[in-house]
């Protein structure tokens, strides 16, 4: 490192540490207009973050970490970005705003720089320096925000799906799975595991998928279904698909999909038929006890 280097940060870390309330005072009253229609934070929640980043950029300075590198490699100055972006990403804010916010601050610390250094060349220097440190700040603080919105989007995506396929308890040992729109890979993951924890959970002998709703049944259809099925079945309990309408019929029989190993019917009523005969084998009771 350089003599004027360390000077440099010699002059950006002192400002930081002798103006620090000034500097955040002023960073939040520049992000204010923002916050109007950005992120909602409160004033007492900004001024939280300001305190907790300039904090972080005083002693990241301190260390002989690279200026290019000390945002990255800094633990105390990269989380304080991270949970910035974080905490914004979960209030709405979009990335741009983010990425401003954060560099919003360097107009902050560049005025009480200026305030204690009188070389121009220091100033310039210390500028440069500010800006390298802020920039590669605020590009953290974009891919966080984007990876947080991304982890958002993924947990609301499931929380849909488990809505979207309910297991519904009839009865004792009686479990029913109604399903409505498009059987995809993603979403067959989601009925067995919800399928085989609620199986467990009522000891279920029998579960019923009821494809009513489904608006077609192809080979890629067919086959996430003979794999809940299957999976049912390692848990001891047996399967009934209900719902196999006349136009559904013919289309399984025109792929030539063999479902003769899954127990099917037409209707909801049929299969629950069928489970109460089920349960009163397994049970040697006779089916209104079963129903009980």
């Amino acid at each position: 490192m350089s003599i004027s280097e360390t000077v440099v940060r010699e002059r950006v870390s002192g400002a930081l540490a002798q103006h620090a309330d000034k500097i955040a005072d002023r960073w939040v009253q520049l992000q204010s207009p923002q916050s109007e229609t950005g992120s909602s934070l409160t004033e007492t929640e900004l001024r939280e973050e300001a305190d907790s980043l300039v904090a972080a950029l005083a002693s990241s300075l301190a260390t002989g970490l690279p200026v290019d590198r000390v945002v990255i490699s800094y633990p105390a100055l990269r989380q304080a970005v991270i949970d910035l972006s974080l905490r914004r990403a979960r209030r709405g804010a979009s990335p741009t705003d983010t990425s401003l916010a954060v560099l919003a601050l360097k107009e902050a610390l560049l005025e009480s720089i200026q305030e204690t250094v009188d070389n121009s060349d220091e100033l310039l220097s210390a500028a440069l320096l500010v800006n390298r440190l802020l920039d590669a700040a605020g590009a953290l603080s974009f891919d966080t925000y984007v990876q947080g919105r991304e982890e958002i989007i993924r947990r609301q995506s499931r929380q849909l799906l488990d809505l979207s396929t309910p297991v519904v308890r009839l009865w004792r040992h009686v479990l029913a799975v109604p399903l409505i729109g498009t059987l995809d890979t993603a979403r067959t993951q989601v009925i067995m595991e919800n399928l085989l924890q609620a199986i467990q959970e009522h000891e279920a002998l029998v579960a019923i998928i009821d494809i009513t709703a489904v608006p077609t049944v192809d080979t890629a259809v067919a086959q996430h279904l003979m794999q809940t099925v299957n999976a049912v079945r390692l848990m001891g309990a047996d399967c009934v698909i209900s719902g196999i309408r006349p136009p559904i019929a013919m289309t399984i029989a025109q792929l030539g999909i063999d479902l003769s190993t899954i127990l099917t019917r037409a209707t909801l009523a049929d299969a629950l038929s069928a489970a109460m005969q089920i349960t009163e084998a397994s049970s040697g009771r006779p089916t209104a006890l079963a129903a009980r």
